[in-house]
């Protein structure tokens, strides 16, 4: 087996072991796909058989086995007929709706298992990966493998099917015809792998390029106002043009590859038929073989040799399957661990350095700095995104790491500077995590954030749809959502994260007034924001520098006092 078509058989026992819990169901479909193509070549056994009765009459098969007038033997092939109908239809259907909603049903449960896991990896696993190219995996990827399951999966055990069966009843009738009608069929296999090898890396390079062009699809449709805004929309569409070229362009080799295969086949069952029509016909003709096995043995060759002129497309079908499965099971298989991080630039230089600090619980602490002083960091930190190089991060005297994920992060709360909204309602977004929240309670928490007025001011109200990504609202409503969103957890620690600076002051400030209980975490740009917390804490080159109170930090004349004099204008304290 060469090397294309142990990648690919190792894909499919991968698929199917994780597909244990549908084993039964796959069992069945199988046995519906058998028993349906048993039947489906027997009329060509029966037309045989009734070929027999009208040239040898009372010395036909059917008289040998009981039933010597010749219309009885017509009649009883006739009811055997409708008899093998009915049931090729039932097993046709049965097979039909067992590969069809199993399909669906394996499809949905690996999408789902895929997109929970990617909820469970580290962040460092999004900071090397696109989001479209997770988009089309979890879509695009699950829906190839579904088109394959759909129909190719029953294709490739009928064609088996249809080699044994006819195979036995080849040998039976003539072993010599026998072996020159499967004469082909190596041809036929060889074929196959041929192209299983040369198509293989063609299909997991389309897969690539399709996970591109989705990757660049998506970024440019949630970055559309910043293409219109430098009125880029040219240049956008020639990159797009270009990776769909590139995707158009690997497709077009694989389908090279595969539509080159169906003539090779063609002209190889062309031989097999022939040379049953020719030999047979000579031996009927010189009275070692009676017509009517001649003519089942006409008839079963084509049965047995055009179904596989399909056998191209059935490959096909399942090489792109088994890229799009190596992809899902890659995804899913992606170990989840919190890694020990060295927190360090690009230069090797530590992000965060010997950290010790606590937090009262119900006080309001900001973080200030620069850029790149290691403020998100210590965010990331407390909500196990990372784990520290050394030291540790206690929440209520315990390590964090002792306490499950769910458990800590549903204890904090966090409303970011890029705030996301979801394609929905405002009611559905504040309620977010919290999917039981009456409407007295969702309008509690808005009126904490200071949401009320411009809501109330909408004409659908909480019933307002916000668009994708919260479109149809400004910043600063976006925001305050954000914030309302983060309340309804009733979380003990609330992180802001440069979440008021698209609000203005006066609805800062009232913000601020309704967080007075909850423990507050701020990191902060604008300092006018935070002038009111318990404790700021100024961090520079990973180090906290400096702490204390707005007053008491401008009296020391220190970095926070020259941030201060430059977003203010204001002379530092001498």
């Amino acid at each position: 087996m060469n090397t294309a078509a142990q990648t690919s058989f190792a894909a499919l026992l991968r698929l199917l072991r994780y597909a244990r819990g549908f084993r039964r169901r796959i069992v069945f479909a199988t046995f519906y796909s058998i028993m349906n193509k048993l039947f489906d070549v027997m009329p060509e056994i029966l037309i045989g058989i009734a070929i027999d009765v009208v040239v040898r009459q009372k010395d036909s098969f059917v008289a040998a086995i009981g039933i010597p007038d010749p219309k009885w033997q017509l009649g009883f092939l006739g009811a055997l007929t409708l008899f093998v109908w009915i049931f090729e239809s039932v097993f046709e259907y049965l097979l039909l709706i067992s590969w069809r909603n199993l399909a669906q049903d394996l499809q949905h449960e690996m999408r789902l298992d895929a997109y929970e896991h990617v909820q469970r990896l580290d962040l460092a696993y999004f900071e090397d990966r696109s989001t479209g190219n997770l988009v089309t995996i979890l879509n695009d990827d699950v829906n190839q493998l579904e088109r394959f399951l759909n129909g190719g999966a029953n294709d490739l055990i009928q064609v088996v099917t249809t080699v044994v069966v006819v195979g036995a009843v080849f040998f039976a009738i003539s072993p010599m015809i026998a072996t020159i009608a499967f004469t082909p069929i190596p041809l036929i296999v060889i074929g196959a792998f041929y192209f299983q090898r040369r198509a293989q890396p063609l299909y997991a390079e389309v897969r690539e390029r399709v996970g591109n062009l989705g990757s660049r699809l998506s970024a440019n449709v949630s970055g559309i106002t910043t293409i219109k805004s430098f009125a880029t929309e040219r240049f956008e569409a020639e990159r797009i043009r270009q990776d769909s070229a590139s995707y158009v362009d690997a497709n077009r080799k694989a389908i090279a590859i595969s539509s080159a295969f169906i003539p090779v086949i063609r002209m190889a069952i062309l031989a097999g038929f022939v040379a049953t029509f020719l030999l047979g016909g000579w031996m009927t003709l010189e009275g070692t073989l009676n017509v009517g096995a001649y003519g089942v043995l006409v008839f079963l060759t084509q049965r047995l040799l055009w179904p596989l002129t399909r056998i191209a497309e059935t490959v096909d079908l399942y090489e792109r399957a088994m890229a799009s499965s190596r992809r899902i099971l890659d995804l899913i298989e992606t170990p989840v661990e919190f890694r020990q991080v060295n927190f360090a630039y690009a230069t090797g230089e530590k992000v965060l350095h010997d950290i010790d600090l606590t937090i009262e619980a119900g006080s309001t602490i900001a973080f200030v700095g620069q850029t790149g002083s290691g403020k998100s960091t210590l965010i990331k930190l407390l909500l196990r995104f990372y784990q520290p190089d050394s030291g540790r991060v206690l929440v209520d005297d315990q390590p964090i790491e002792a306490v499950s994920l769910d458990s800590l992060r549903r204890k904090i709360g966090l409303v970011s500077q890029d705030v996301f909204l979801f394609q929905g309602t405002i009611a559905e977004n504040i309620a977010y995590g919290s999917p039981d929240a009456t409407l007295e309670k969702i309008k509690a928490v808005a009126e904490s954030a200071e949401a009320t007025e411009f809501i109330d001011r909408l004409p659908q109200g909480y019933d307002t749809v916000v668009g994708e990504r919260g479109q149809k609202l400004s910043g600063g409503q976006r925001q305050r959502l954000s914030i309302a969103r983060a309340l309804m957890k009733h979380p003990p620690i609330l992180i802001l994260d440069e979440a008021t600076s698209a609000v203005d002051n006066d609805t800062e400030a009232a913000i601020q007034r309704s967080l007075e209980r909850i423990g507050t975490l701020v990191i902060a740009h604008r300092l006018s924001t935070i002038v009111n917390a318990d404790r700021i804490y100024v961090m520079d080159k990973g180090r906290i520098v400096e702490s204390g109170r707005h007053g008491d930090l401008l009296e020391r004349d220190g970095i926070y006092a020259a941030l201060w004099s430059v977003q203010t204008g204001r002379q530092k304290v001498s």
